[in-house]
């Protein structure tokens, strides 16, 4: 005899509640209230004739008949998506910080379009945290001090190699020829990454004066922006400055070396088996592998 199921609307609210554990999350990323999640939860229940979550006033965690249905329906709904997805292919979306696409990514998109005409890829600007289904993120680029989703598929992009750069009529001005002068500069930070002088003296060892920044900037493009008009000396990954340093006006007195990150690519596991993903996961690879200093 054949069971009816449950409503797939509330199956779909509780799956959101118990991955993460909140109502009031699962709320935002179905776009209702959390009267309406709560109501669907509770009808599930009511259905099931099991209590399925646990309420409380900061977390709503899933009892153990909870969980193993949760787990049971997040492969459910990933399948489904990832059917639909490769029945109707749309745009993929890359996330990266507005510093890696406006350094890095958008010069060389040209490239990419170049050589595969037939990828469509949409561009987010985040640097934090993301949840593919809600962000409608396809693949994102991230360092490895991020936790990456749970469901992500990760593929190492290589090391971040870090050092300072200025401008030449700083580096004259200023007589930076070892790293003990860079404490008479006035150096630059970002407050995405306040610890930034800090880790590159860790990695190289420095042991002179301590370096203070005495700028500081919302991002990293804005600081190398700041650098670049000769307001300082910043320290910045080196795929951010490449252009820079080519063109001749930054200029790395110590040169670059391998930072504390690592960079990572996530990729939606739905999306895994699309060609046109794996197309731009191969260049993202390859274009990465290409810029990797002399050491």
């Amino acid at each position: 005899m054949a069971h009816s199921l449950p409503s797939l609307v509330a199956l779909r609210a509780f799956e959101a509640a118990a991955r993460h554990r909140s109502l009031t999350r699962a709320a935002e990323e179905l776009c209702v209230t959390h009267g309406a999640v709560s109501r669907h939860v509770k009808a599930l229940e009511a259905a099931l004739g099991v209590p399925l979550m646990r309420r409380g006033v900061l977390s709503s965690d899933p009892t153990p008949e909870g969980a193993r249905l949760a787990e049971g329906l997040s492969a459910a709904f990933g399948l489904i998506e990832a059917t639909i997805a490769q029945v109707t292919p749309g745009p993929l979306t890359l996330s990266c910080s507005a510093s890696i696409m406006l350094c890095w990514l958008i010069p060389r998109m040209p490239a990419f379009h170049a050589a595969h005409g037939e990828v469509q890829i949409e561009l987010n600007t985040n640097y934090d945290r993301v949840d593919f289904s809600r962000d409608r993120i396809s693949v994102a680029i991230r360092n490895s001090t991020i936790p990456a989703p749970r469901d992500a598929l990760i593929r190492d992009l290589g090391r971040e190699w870090i050092g300072p750069v200025c401008t030449p009529d700083t580096l004259r001005a200023m007589d930076l020829r070892r790293p003990e002068d860079l404490n008479r500069a006035v150096l630059l930070s970002t407050q995405t990454r306040p610890e930034a002088w800090r880790d590159w003296c860790a990695v190289t060892g420095y042991a002179g004066p301590p370096l203070e920044p005495r700028r500081s900037f919302e991002h990293f493009y804005l600081m190398i922006q700041a650098a670049a008009f000769g307001l300082g000396v910043a320290v910045v990954p080196h795929m951010l400055v490449i252009s820079e340093v080519k063109a001749g006006r930054l200029v790395a007195p110590f040169g670059f070396v391998p930072g504390q990150r690592q960079l990572k690519l996530w990729i939606a596991s739905h999306l895994g088996d699309r060609p046109d993903l794996r197309a731009l996961e191969r260049w993202l690879s390859a274009e990465m592998r290409s810029i990797v200093p002399e050491g």
